[in-house]
């Protein structure tokens, strides 16, 4: 099994990735005439900068380009407390049936991986969720210098297990990457959690329905 983090194991608390929860609580500390209402078109910028990106910048980068469009300056304490450590818990949850599914999976002898466009912290974040015991391996985009639908991400994680395409199964809630990873020879599952089924791939609506493959 290889599987997508975002949206398909794990979701941000409040409903947002980037910037985190906390973002508008530690720059309101540090300039505190700053209006909460403002910080709509910096943050709208922020996922611009990212949807643009051939590869995942790091934290300061991303952080930098929001700061600039607020129009705040980015100095060292604050980008610092911007990338402070917290607990994941904190701001992300798991969806209710992952950790039985994981559970069940290895209980069956299912080998495990993650492929991700995501921060080199990824590890430290599903370990704080209790997930990073599943995986034997992880692709991560920030790591490797490529997103998805690179090949190199899928196939990363495949070889690292020792594995060809067809003995894997790909989950992601991105459809257009699903089929991706199909053309490499994968098989792949869309997860749907609005129950709408995605168009040209086949779909699930959570990630327990895979134990049926298994």
């Amino acid at each position: 099994m290889l599987f997508d983090s975002g949206g398909v194991l794990m979701q941000p608390i409040g409903g947002r990735w980037n910037p985190r929860a906390d973002f508008e609580q530690v720059v309101l500390s540090h300039v505190p005439s700053f209006s909460s209402e403002q910080f709509a078109p910096g943050i709208a910028a922020g996922q611009r900068f990212l949807d643009e990106a051939d590869e995942t910048p790091d934290y300061e980068q991303y952080h930098r380009v929001v700061l600039r469009h607020l129009g705040i300056e980015a100095t060292r304490e604050l980008l610092d407390e911007l990338q402070r450590p917290v607990e994941p818990a904190v701001i992300l949850e798991t969806f209710p049936e992952v950790k039985p599914t994981l559970q069940e999976l290895r209980a069956r002898g299912v080998r495990m991986a993650v492929v991700s466009d995501a921060w080199p912290d990824l590890r430290e974040l599903h370990a704080g969720l209790g997930l990073h015991t599943f995986f034997e391996a992880y692709a991560i985009s920030a790591e490797l210098g490529c997103n998805k639908p690179d090949p190199r991400m899928y196939q990363h994680a495949s070889e690292a297990l020792g594995l060809t395409p067809a003995e894997c199964l790909f989950v992601d809630d991105d459809p257009g990457l699903v089929a991706a990873a199909i053309e490499l020879g994968y098989q792949g599952r869309a997860v749907c959690r609005d129950g709408r089924p995605a168009e040209g791939v086949a779909s699930i609506a959570a990630i327990d329905e895979i134990l049926a493959f298994f």
